[in-house]
């Protein structure tokens, strides 16, 4: 591999054999693409190179092209106001809006320098409406690796600001650390294909919301409307937000959870004083009200522990979301199946397999359900000893280094547990005969 500079790109340039059958006539091979370094003491005016680093993510935005890189080197980045004028106290600004786009199988590449911590801070920002830190309206966009912290809310006259606000499609989100807004940490409003990779999301809350202090602040949020499919939420997680750790409410658009965690959510961060819903997973819902237009979510493989209300939760759906081979500990209650029929009464739906519910209020609104091979409809007896332990400590250690969840023992089953090759086949990959109940297949 070897690199050059034109026009201010650097260029990584790796020898190839093309096989000229393979090439369609008159296509030419892809042009190579750049890399580009940006730093908190860079200088825009710099070459943007590793050595001559740039300083903002802005300006690296009007450069780059699909299949570029650009690498954020670690420190801080610090914001003072947007990069508009609120135009009324009710109004949203952006302090980095992201609209350029990359292409399929090019995305541009937002990353932190591997081994360092770029931290964009927000806390700073005196704009008198709502705030979006990041806002995304581009697609083919990866974010990787990137600190996200301290959206505010300066007035009370607004429900929340974000931390990342999402409208642009097919984009990844992997290892962003977004916490302490006064507001969501991510929000995807619209656009389909998105994922969110082992992204952590919390002590969000919000003491200006014009709703009531805290009533807003969850960790992930996916308010989606109709006709955008395919948006994944995989190996994330969401304590200590004020309101809920992920919110599907006014999704008309499936979305997936999975491998995902949510506890202490529901009070203000650090503390056990309560503050808004709640729940764990909030799966759907339309404020109460039937809706014809409702889809099918699905939370899987994820576990829910001490939020101040449900682990699960249906929210008054209108239509049964899947819920499988997921744990639920200590929750108020652990699975809440609470639907809407279309006459507006109160029903249980939900599909709900493999699942466990231990300790606190285990269920709610489950008559009307599709419920089988869930630890309580099994007539097994739960204990502790069933797993390796029980402890609601650890759960925020550090992540692997592909920034996959950390493996510990907590709520995993013990070697002789009862609840192995208890579950029935759901699609998902297991070990023995049939799949064990909860989020962890016994090894």
């Amino acid at each position: 591999m070897r690199s050059r500079r034109i026009a201010g790109r650097t260029l990584l340039i790796t020898a190839v054999t093309i096989n000229p059958l393979a090439v369609p006539a008159g296509a030419t091979a892809a042009a190579a693409a750049a890399v580009y370094y940006v730093s908190p003491n860079g200088s825009d005016s710099a070459a943007g190179t590793q050595a001559a680093p740039w300083a903002s993510i802005a300006h690296a935005q009007s450069v780059a092209q699909a299949g570029d890189t650009v690498y954020f080197r670690g420190g801080t980045y610090r914001y003072t106001r947007a990069n508009s004028a609120c135009a009324s106290q009710t109004a949203k600004v952006d302090a980095i809006t992201l609209n350029k786009s990359g292409s399929s199988g090019s995305p541009i590449r937002y990353w932190a320098q591997p081994g360092e911590k770029p931290v964009f801070d927000f806390s700073g920002m005196t704009d008198d409406c709502r705030i979006k830190g990041f806002d995304v309206t581009g697609s083919w966009l990866h974010l990787k690796g990137l600190d996200v912290t301290g959206v505010p809310q300066n007035n009370n006259l607004n429900h929340e600001s974000w931390g990342v606000w999402i409208s642009g499609s097919n984009n990844t989100f992997e290892q962003l650390n977004t916490h302490h807004h006064m507001g969501p940490g991510l929000f995807i409003q619209k656009g389909g294909g998105n994922l969110v990779l082992n992204t952590d999301s919390h002590d969000n809350y919000d003491p200006n919301s014009s709703g009531g202090a805290g009533e807003n602040a969850d960790g992930f949020g996916a308010h989606i409307a109709a006709g955008s499919p395919g948006n994944v939420f995989r190996g994330c997680r969401a304590w200590w937000n004020s309101d809920d750790g992920f919110d599907l409410i006014n999704a008309y658009s499936s979305v997936t959870i999975e491998n995902s965690w949510a506890w202490r959510n529901g009070y203000i961060p650090g503390t056990t004083t309560g503050s808004g819903n709640g729940n764990g997973f909030k799966a759907g819902g339309y404020g109460g009200d039937y809706d014809a237009g409702a889809v099918k979510h699905t939370v899987r493989t994820s576990v829910a522990f001490a939020n101040k209300a449900a682990g699960f939760y249906a929210n008054h759906h209108p239509l049964a979301n899947d819920f499988f081979n997921n744990t639920s500990y200590g929750n108020h209650p652990d699975f809440n199946m609470l639907g809407v029929d279309s006459s507006g009464a109160a029903v249980g739906r939900g599909n709900l397999r493999n699942n466990i519910a231990y300790t606190g209020t285990l269920t709610s609104n489950m008559s009307g359900t599709n419920a089988s091979y869930n630890s309580w409809n099994l007539g097994v007896t739960l204990s502790d000893s069933q797993f390796r332990s029980v402890s609601t400590s650890g759960w925020d250690a550090a992540r692997q280094a592909d920034g996959s969840l950390p493996v510990l023992p907590n709520l995993r089953l013990a070697a002789d547990s009862t609840l192995i090759d208890k579950g029935t086949d759901v699609g998902l990959p297991y070990q023995g005969p049939t799949p064990d109940l909860g989020a962890f297949e016994a090894s």
